[in-house]
């Protein structure tokens, strides 16, 4: 997987990049299927912003998120992309789940 870290109006130090590398790494545990993911890291004003586009074989994810802390903020957001990748594995779990329950009451 291929990670792109830029910012806007802030200097991207090793030790951000790393964070953001070791958070996104997250990711990649609960979907295998990544090309790429772009990461923007802004600031503006007093509030830290940070935004992801994760490319996948099928279609991309985009999630953003703002905090007073860059690092609160880049934790929202692999939060918010976490809870989007699993979302449709949930599912599809759930319809099984519930497809073989029902295929057991009747017989």
């Amino acid at each position: 997987m291929e990670i792109t870290v830029t910012g806007h109006h802030v200097d991207i130090t090793p030790p951000l990049r790393a964070y953001v590398n070791d958070k996104m790494q997250r990711i990649s545990r609960h979907f295998d299927h990544v090309i790429a993911m772009n990461v923007i890291l802004t600031v503006e004003k007093h509030q830290n912003l940070a935004e992801a586009t994760l490319h996948t074989a099928g279609k991309s994810l985009f999630a953003n998120a703002s905090d007073l802390d860059m690092y609160a903020a880049i934790d929202d957001l692999v939060d918010k992309l976490d809870k989007q990748v699993r979302r449709p594995k949930e599912r599809l779990r759930d319809h099984q789940v519930s497809r073989d329950a029902l295929e057991s009451s009747f017989g």
